[in-house]
């Protein structure tokens, strides 16, 4: 497992305490989406198809501070769009460091070079690099040439500079278990990032591309075969052993996407950044006023093919803290 130790004793600490306090419902990370605007037009991906007068707006860096402090979410992920086009990125990134937060900045790093000057390395910060798939297939899915080869000498770049570097990888109807194989390998041996998170690609109803979205027995024959003879123990994966049993189908979870809320510049979206059923204007009103028992596969159509980490990755977190086995299995990152 690649998750540090001092991350996991911190979130840890934080899932205690939230179930000493009885609370029913807490966020375990934050989507932060500070902008739409994008310098890629990817095909899995609808965001830049917001309303132009949208794709100029910026969020200003106090009121995304306000919405990490008033959910409380141990770790930030902040994506977009891509978020180095946001002017105050840097200074977002330090308020956020000083508040104790886990910062992971989520970019295609086409930009990461001319901006690595603007950050400084530490424990409570990460740059996420999508990287889905080798050459063609990454190039492929950004939809356009070149890209895989400049993210890769960007993640060099900020490994040398000694920056904390991980990476997103999406896998498609088109994947096979031999391509996650490749690019798991690739990631974890040669370019060696310090975690990698992969994920299922869910339906997403403005993507360009509605071909190539995998199906539930899909995914699970996908990742169970990828996943044989023990292979997933030897890549640095960012997520708990109970989430990649999941994937396999070896396990089955409820969604529980108020535990990975969204907050963009429309607000706190309902009920996960994947669906727009419309925004609230605090954390608290979206527990309170979302209907949380109706989505989840079984529950909504919607989510009939969904097995992305931000619904079902903190009820895997949430089952494994409630077995002493399986955090002892995670504490040892044991696959």
């Amino acid at each position: 497992m690649g998750i540090p130790l001092r991350q996991r004793l911190r979130v840890g600490r934080y899932l205690m305490a939230n179930r000493l306090r009885h609370r029913e419902r807490f966020p375990l990370l934050l989507e932060l989406e500070p902008l739409f605007a994008c310098n890629l037009k990817c095909a899995g991906c609808g965001k830049i198809q917001q309303p132009a007068q949208l794709l100029r707006q910026r969020m200003p860096v106090e009121q995304a501070v306000a919405a990490v402090e008033e959910c409380g979410a141990p770790m930030v992920s902040i994506a977009g769009g891509e978020p180095l086009m946001h002017p105050e990125i840097d200074r977002m990134v330090g308020e956020l460091i000083a508040r104790r937060r886990y910062v992971f900045l989520c970019t295609n790093a086409l930009l990461l070079p001319k901006k690595l000057d603007l950050f400084r390395p530490s424990p409570y910060f990460a740059f996420t690099v999508h990287i889905d798939g080798l050459r063609d297939r990454h190039d492929a899915s950004v939809c356009k040439p070149g890209v895989f080869d400049e993210a890769v000498a960007a993640v060099r770049e900020a490994q040398r500079r000694g920056f904390r570097v991980t990476t997103n990888t999406t896998f498609f109807n088109t994947d096979t278990p031999q391509t996650i194989i490749e690019v798991l390998d690739y990631l974890n041996d040669d370019l060696r990032v310090d975690e990698m998170m992969i994920s299922p690609a869910y339906a997403y109803q403005k993507a360009p591309d509605q071909e190539h979205f995998l199906g539930v027995a899909e995914t699970r024959e996908l990742f169970r075969k990828a996943f044989a003879n023990g292979r997933r123990r030897r890549w640095r994966l960012s997520h708990s052993p109970m989430f990649l049993d999941f994937l396999e189908g070896r396990v089955d979870f409820p969604c529980t996407a108020w535990a990975i809320p969204s907050y963009s510049l429309l607000g706190w979206q309902r009920p996960c950044y994947l669906m727009g059923d419309g925004y609230a204007a605090s954390y608290r009103e979206l527990l309170e006023s979302t209907d949380w028992d109706q989505y989840g596969r079984g529950r909504d159509p919607r989510c009939a093919n969904c097995m992305a980490h931000c619904g079902y990755e903190p009820t895997a977190v949430m089952a494994t803290m409630s077995s002493l086995k399986e955090s002892i299995r995670a504490l040892r990152g044991g696959a």
